[in-house]
Order: structure tokens, then C-alpha cells, then sequence
């Protein structure tokens, strides 16, 4: 019944029966086959069918909710018994933020020295694909902002401190200042990441607090793109201070501190809360917080 659980999970967040077949490495009729029986089993239609996927019934949204409590359960269970007989191993998917992607390997390299058998697949989103991933069980952990919009319930260990810096060409007039205000950003040619990206949330509301209303003239999720137009001259961009650093390594960019007020967000690493936590879940929890109190 746990297979045909997983299978339905993955019908209801793919939303499309080949797609789901695809995640589950099954062939679309054997999907489709291990649905129906899972409605003959329960005694309830699951699926409105038609042409094509149709959506959950609502007897079907009831079950989904409660299946990836079970298939998480279910994997938890299998966790637990691997790691007694086998020691820690496994597969943790972490979905991390675009500007956190730089500090990952923090977390994730001594985790891996300390766990050998543990594969660990790092996966770019936004903040809010992050909470959608692990409430999915598409994702186990993610690295994400945890003190600007809820998260729900799930378990926290703060990383560090998000502070931001202009990035600029070295021709740029305030490329040798030693800080900027907000207030001083009024009118430069700004390229910025995309509005569902948290940190521009976070950088609009720091420019509206500074009278600046957030118009930029090019948007991305891509920081790759936007330090591309920061090195033509023409562009400047706003981003974490440790992201900003690593851009400015090669000297072609010059990342310059933001005051007035200088301020600072928190980022983390947030799983669902379960007590206990898998193993897999409970170690990368104790490895982020040994990175926490250095």
C-alpha cells in the first residue's frame, strides 16, 4: 500500500499522470493501475478522470493529506532500520535559496565528511518552493530565510547573518567609497533578482523604507545574470554580503556595504518537525548547529 501511496503523492503534485509515472520510475498504465487499486482499496474515488488528470476529489484531497504522513512515516521507519544495521546512509535533497547557494558547502561538506554514504543533492528555489517542496516531500531540508515570512511548523537552526552590499564596476563613482546609505540608491540603474524571490522582497522593502520606490531596469533569478549586466558599466545590483564577496574576487566588481540603517536577516536550515527527527534529518540538524556556534 506504501508504493501505491507514494505513486498517488506524486499524481497529486505533478498534476499529470505521465509526469507522475516518470517521478515514480513506473510505466503510465502500471500508475495509473496502482491508483484504481488504490481506490478499491479505500473505497473511494481519488481522481476526477477525464481526457486527461482532472484534479483530486475531495475524499482524494483527505487521503493526500494524510498519505504523506504515512509515506513520510514510512520512510522515517526505513531510515531508522538502515542506519542500525548499515550506519547513516541515504539520500537528503536540500533546496536552498539563490543567494545562500555560496555558503552551502558549509553545511554540506562537513556533513558529508562525517557521513560518507550519504548522497546529498543541492537544488536551487525560492523560498516559498522550499516550504511547498518539503510539505510535498519532494525536498527533506532547504536552506532558506527564517526571520522575514512564516514557516510554518517546522524545525529551525539559524546559519548566519545576511548583510547586503551594492555591487558596482570599479569605474563606478561610488565604487571607492567605504559605505553607502539606502537613501543614496534613489535613481541608479538597478538590476535585481525576481519578485518571488525572497531577498528581493527583503531589498524593495529596504529601499521603500529609504523613499525609494524598487524599479529596476532588469530583473532575474539568475545572480550569474545579473553580475553579467553589474560587469558592462552600465548596471548596479544589490546582494548578500557573502555572495557580493565572492563576485568581487576578481577584482571586475567592487561590492560596497550598505548603511543607514545596516541591516541583517537571518538564514537557516528548516526540515519538517517531527520528534524525533530521521537520522539522515537529525544529522544535518547537528551539523548545522556545530556551524552555528563557531
Amino acid at each position: 500500500m506504501i508504493d501505491r501511496l507514494e505513486m498517488f503523492i506524486a499524481l497529486a503534485n505533478e498534476g499529470h499522470f505521465g509526469r507522475a509515472a516518470q517521478v515514480c520510475g513506473v510505466t503510465q498504465p502500471t500508475l495509473s493501475s496502482a491508483i484504481k487499486q488504490l481506490e478499491d482499496q479505500l473505497g473511494v474515488q481519488l481522481v476526477w478522470r477525464g481526457s486527461r488528470f482532472q484534479g483530486l476529489t475531495p475524499e482524494g484531497q483527505r487521503v493526500l493529506d494524510r498519505a504523506r504522513r504515512i509515506v513520510a512515516d514510512a520512510r522515517a521507519l526505513r531510515d531508522e532500520m538502515r542506519s542500525l544495521h548499515h550506519g547513516l546512509a541515504g539520500h537528503l535533497r536540500i533546496g536552498v535559496i539563490p543567494t545562500a547557494l555560496p555558503m552551502v558547502a558549509d553545511l554540506t561538506t562537513p556533513f558529508t565528511r562525517r557521513h560518507p554514504n550519504v548522497r546529498v543533492t543541492l537544488l536551487s528555489r525560492t523560498s516559498v518552493e522550499i516550504l511547498t517542496g518539503i510539505e510535498r516531500l519532494d525536498l527533506d531540508a532547504g536552506v532558506t530565510y527564517l526571520d522575514n515570512e512564516p514557516l510554518g511548523r517546522v524545525t529551525q537552526v539559524p546559519l548566519y547573518a545576511e548583510f547586503y552590499r551594492l555591487l558596482c564596476a570599479p569605474s563606478h563613482p561610488l565604487a571607492g567609497r567605504a559605505q553607502v546609505t539606502w537613501a543614496e540608491l534613489r535613481d541608479l540603474p538597478l538590476c535585481l533578482l525576481t519578485g518571488d524571490m525572497q531577498n528581493r522582497r527583503i531589498v524593495n522593502q529596504h529601499l521603500t523604507e529609504a523613499g525609494i520606490g524598487a524599479a529596476p531596469m532588469v530583473e532575474s533569478n539568475s545572480t550569474i545574470a545579473l553580475m553579467a549586466h553589474v560587469l558592462s558599466g552600465e548596471w548596479v545590483s544589490i546582494l548578500p554580503k557573502k555572495l557580493a564577496e565572492l563576485f568581487a574576487q576578481g577584482g571586475g566588481i567592487v561590492a560596497v556595504p550598505i548603511v543607514g540603517p545596516e541591516v541583517e536577516h537571518l538564514v537557516g536550515l528548516i526540515a519538517t518537525h517531527r520528534v524525533p527527527p530521521t537520522p539522515l534529518i537529525a544529522a544535518l540538524l547537528d551539523s548545522a548547529r556545530r556551524i552555528a556556534e563557531v
